[in-house]
């Protein structure tokens, strides 16, 4: 008999601690499925391949802390039908990344040795080189691409800046707010690594474009000198 109250109260108390879980769980129920949701992209964007920076950066940046506005609206995790942003990864030698570039400059004849000795070299160098792209999940090839390079500084209290480069969007793609998302995507991302400030450097006839985002020539400091070498 003894025995026997003793099993009914233990059962009596692991019904109770599974019910109270059951309730908590139904009541944090969207927030579980958001972690969910979360970690299932961190794993889709890594995508088993080497990614140059952790794909868990682009979780909960938020698109309205930079100046684009998106009619109609873009996000990181709905940057648009059959698209997905992601870290660049090491397989992308053979998803059009290369070709993508072609689109903005000259790229030269690179051979895959050369990709993986580049790749890996800027992967080893954490914290400076975020290369995002803009992937068609249909084809699986790459249709739009940023660079953020962080440049650690002595001023500013030890601080850093974030440089802009290489932003292209397949002409293909062009009419559908990806360049804007790519540059935004860039800017925030610098924010959230503490960057002071983030910079780049454009033609005359994008100006009014980068404008619009945000950027603006200084007073006093709006030379861009360059010496080819």
């Amino acid at each position: 008999l003894i025995l026997l109250d003793s099993l009914l109260q233990e059962r009596m108390s692991s019904t109770t601690v599974i019910n109270a879980w059951t309730s908590e769980a139904k009541s944090d129920s969207k927030s579980s499925q958001s972690d969910i949701d979360k970690a299932e992209v961190v794993k889709l964007n890594n995508n088993d391949e080497e990614a140059i920076y952790n794909s868990s950066l682009l979780l909960g940046l938020d698109l309205t802390q930079s100046n684009a506005l998106f009619n109609p609206q873009l996000s990181i995790m709905n940057p648009g039908d059959g698209l997905r942003l992601r870290p660049l990864q090491l397989g992308d030698y053979s998803t059009g990344f290369l070709q993508l570039l072609g689109q903005l400059t000259k790229v030269g004849e690179i051979s895959q040795e050369q990709w993986e000795m580049r790749f890996k070299g800027m992967k080893k160098k954490d914290g400076t080189y975020f290369i995002t792209v803009l992937e068609d999940i249909h084809t699986n090839q790459v249709i739009g691409a940023a660079t953020l390079v962080v440049e650690q500084k002595f001023i500013h209290g030890c601080s850093q800046v974030g440089r802009v480069e290489d932003v292209v969007v397949s002409d293909q793609y062009r009419g559908r707010q990806l360049g804007k998302l790519m540059v935004a995507v860039a800017v925030v991302l610098a924010k959230r690594l503490d960057c002071y400030k983030a910079t780049l450097n454009c033609t005359d006839k994008m100006i009014k474009f980068y404008n619009g985002l945000g950027f603006k020539c200084e007073e006093g400091d709006a030379n861009f000198m360059v010496i080819r070498l």
